[in-house]
């Protein structure tokens, strides 16, 4: 089995901000197995918050494409990510890039589409949200604005800052029809969250996502039973075995793949989360297709989905599953993850 590591920095259409931060490259990380002739893809985009950056999984993965040539088979995905947790336990992102590949590898060996080989249903997928993220209220409008004339009637509003209301406003005036969500990013404290909630709720909110630390799960269960807006559960929930800690505590659960370190797992944490009665929602850094394309096929399992991140990209050297108005196309795929490279970065 041969196999490659390239790094690249993707430009962002406009700097992205979050409430701790404001990015202008996607710092991506792109893997690439090939065996007896047939290739998959897979990237990551690393986050700092979670302890990995783009450095330390290209360094990682070489060791992890050595692990996978020695089991030398793709479908053995069990063994696999076995393999990998043993040896990169504090690693997500790098699995994560691995596991992807592995998968896209495997379904293409066999000339299915990823969500055939899982028997999933591609008429099941939920529309993805647009993501305008903190920026002058202006900014922001304009922003709103240009998703909702693009198709896009589902927008995510990052807040966590200190005029949250005239951002929110903006927003909802730039984009009065479109259903908006809510996303503080652990910003608040549950006091700030609760007093927000009303007007958020008169805003006609319809998630509020993260609004406090990440590890403050009685101020999330505080928030949860003061507003009738559902809460989710982003950097609270990391992993499967988070999800017991947080059912009582929040309404939804967000799987990213970046946190649980590859399909598999996520696949665990929201069976886990159905188990506990959660719904739950599938999100995305902002990264490539490559990585993106990867995780629109678990989204026929899930009540929300997060997936634009390479809808902000300026520049995106792979292309992943289309778009049909704000829905993805599954059914178009026809053989593994559907992401194939574009052109030279």
């Amino acid at each position: 089995m041969n196999w490659s590591v390239d790094r690249y920095d993707l430009p962002l259409s406009n700097p992205f901000g979050i409430s701790r931060e404001t990015s202008e490259t996607s710092e991506t990380v792109v893997v690439e197995l090939t065996h007896e002739g047939t290739t998959g893809i897979g990237s990551v985009t690393p986050s700092a918050y979670y302890d990995e950056s783009a450095q330390s999984v290209a360094e990682t993965l070489p060791s992890l494409c050595e692990a996978v040539d020695r089991i030398g088979d793709p479908h053995a995905q069990q063994r696999i990510e076995r393999e990998l947790g043993e040896q990169a336990p504090n690693q997500p992102a790098a699995r994560m890039a691995l596991s992807i590949a592995v998968h896209d590898l495997a379904a293409r060996r066999l000339d299915l589409p990823l969500y055939r080989q899982w028997g999933l249903d591609p008429d099941a997928v939920p529309p993805t949200t647009y993501t305008v993220g903190i920026d002058s209220p202006e900014r922001m409008a304009e922003k709103a604005r240009k998703a909702a004339g693009n198709g896009f009637g589902h927008l995510k509003v990052k807040l966590g800052t200190d005029d949250d209301r005239a951002r929110l406003d903006a927003v909802r005036d730039a984009a009065p029809d479109a259903e908006v969500r809510v996303d503080a990013n652990a910003a608040w404290t549950p006091e700030d969250a609760i007093d927000k909630a009303d007007w958020l709720a008169d805003a006609g909110v319809t998630m509020l996502e993260q609004p406090v630390e990440a590890d403050d799960i009685d101020g999330l269960r505080r928030v949860t039973d003061a507003t009738e807006i559902p809460v989710a559960a982003d950097e609270s929930c990391v992993t499967a075995s988070d999800v017991p800690r947080v059912a009582d505590a929040c309404d939804i659960v967000n799987a990213k793949l970046v946190k649980c370190g590859g399909l598999r797992p996520a696949m665990g944490l929201l069976h886990a989360a159905d188990a506990h009665g959660l719904d739950s929602m599938l999100g995305c850094m902002v990264e490539s297709n490559a990585s993106i394309a990867a995780a629109v096929h678990l989204a026929p399992l899930v009540d929300y989905v997060d997936l634009d991140g390479a809808l902000l990209l300026a520049s995106d050297p792979y292309a992943g599953v289309p778009l049909d108005g704000d829905v993805f196309d599954l059914a178009a795929v026809s053989a593994g993850t559907g992401v194939r490279r574009t052109r030279d970065a």
